[in-house]
């Protein structure tokens, strides 16, 4: 099983739309999403998906009640702070800020530990697998990156798009 990975895809619609593709062709049976999508139309393009897709809110993300509200009609979900989900036996916690994912990946609590904010790639694998997978919408450093994770063996592979 694979789990796709993204965040601060920031209204770059292009960029979330490859993402999608990457994300059917290579077959991943989740994707999470760690936050600053911004617009509620920037969810539209999730709806490709070939599976489900689980979100949290991060500090741009306005009209958060119409983002909600789009998941939901693609059959997503989307979380305040703190998405709790599982993909076969592994539990996987979602989150924007790198704080409270630094100390939740300590605790040892979860297989995974996704968070965003920074826009800066960061796989770090001891008990628990912290990861950014960096930024899909590409404003902030130039490179639109997602990530996939083997859900067998924890290998974070980090793809631009």
């Amino acid at each position: 099983m694979k789990l796709g990975v993204m965040s601060d895809s920031h209204d770059n619609i292009p960029n979330v739309k490859r993402a999608v593709t990457l994300f059917n062709e290579i077959g991943v049976d989740l994707v999470v999403h760690a936050g600053d999508f911004i617009a509620p139309f920037a969810i539209d393009p999730l709806a490709n998906l070939n599976c489900r897709v689980v979100g949290v809110f991060g500090n741009n993300d306005g009209e958060r009640i119409v983002v909600a509200k789009r998941f939901e009609a693609i059959g997503g979900e989307v979380h305040p702070n703190l998405a709790s989900t599982t993909l076969g036996d592994r539990t996987i916690a979602v989150m924007h800020y790198p704080e409270l994912a630094i100390l939740i990946a300590k605790s040892c609590d979860y297989d995974i530990v996704v968070y965003g904010h920074t826009h800066k790639i960061d796989i770090q694998k001891e008990q628990s697998l912290l990861l950014n997978p960096g930024e899909t919408g590409g404003w902030t450093t130039g490179k639109s990156t997602v990530a996939v994770v083997d859900i067998d063996t924890l290998e974070a592979t980090v793809h631009e798009l």
